[in-house]
């Protein structure tokens, strides 16, 4: 039988610890008692209009949902070592808001949180905004769109990750990626792409300087290029490029072909470069 807690506000240490097939509607978790952990080890539990202002609520919680809920910058880790969970239309401002989960969707909702999403795995994210200094840092899968985010050193080492229709303003964004894909996507950043394996970008627009350095199997499929100077050092790289490119460094493997290329730098190379160097008009620089 299910259960139904309506309008309680709770303050108290591991105040509804381990409740099950429950719903809860406009509650608080917030005041003097100033407690902990308020739904760990929670399952089944169904979230409507709440409000979060205390520490770790939803540790090792279990199918669990939270509808138009919000969690403000005091309501520190607010999910960590749970599975199976869906956010929709919530706001969360607490930092290190989602760590070690698994199988997360996030819809429409507003995000900031300086540490979101470590080492998470299947975790899925549409049609909403995030801030994140370092976002799904170690998460390994997971399908994304519609994402708006604002970061600095977002999508470190993650694996088997796609990416649609989403604008990432980011610096240092998919270092030690592997096996990630965007496509139909904006990227604003500098230094992107360094160190990975099986990075594939498709009609995607990309700037910021020094980008793709030391990558393996990089593939750039149809994508324009703007702002971007120092380019390739040191990748095995396939690359259609719409636009101009302000110089490239140093490729080591592969095809690079632009509508126009700056600057060719070869000098300096500490390794054998056998890229062949494209432009649209002509033949092989």
């Amino acid at each position: 039988m299910k259960n139904f807690i309506n309008s309680k506000n709770y303050d108290e240490e591991r105040a509804l610890y381990g409740i099950r097939d429950t719903e809860v509607f406009s509650c608080t978790f917030e005041g003097e008692a100033d407690g902990e952990s308020a739904l760990k080890e929670s399952s089944s539990v169904k979230l409507h209009n709440c409000r979060f202002a205390l520490r770790y609520p939803l540790w090792h919680a279990t199918d669990f949902s939270l509808h138009d809920c919000s969690m403000t910058d005091t309501c520190r880790a607010p999910m960590w070592y749970s599975k199976i969970g869906t956010l929709r239309h919530c706001r969360i401002l607490g930092v290190k808001a989602i760590r070690e989960c698994n199988d997360i969707l996030i819809e429409d909702s507003v995000i900031s949180s300086e540490e979101f999403g470590w080492r998470c795995k299947d975790i899925k994210v549409r049609n909403t905004f995030i801030t994140s200094e370092y976002f799904l840092f170690e998460t390994k899968g997971g399908v994304i769109s519609e994402l708006t985010l604002e970061g600095k050193y977002s999508f470190q080492y993650v694996e088997d990750i796609e990416i649609f229709n989403s604008h990432l303003d980011t610096k240092d964004a998919f270092w030690h990626a592997k096996n990630v894909t965007v496509t139909d996507s904006i990227i604003n950043g500098e230094y992107l792409g360094w160190y990975s394996e099986g990075l594939t970008l498709i009609n995607c627009r990309i700037s910021g300087t020094q980008p793709f350095c030391y990558c393996k199997n990089l593939k750039l499929v149809n994508c324009t290029m703007e702002n971007t100077d120092l380019a390739f050092e040191y990748s095995e790289v396939e690359a259609d490029i719409n636009g101009h490119i302000l110089s490239v460094k140093n490729p080591l493997s592969g095809r690079i072909c632009a509508d126009s290329i700056g600057e060719i730098i070869t000098e300096g190379s500490v390794r054998e470069n056998n890229c062949k160097i494209q432009v649209k008009t002509g033949g092989i620089i």
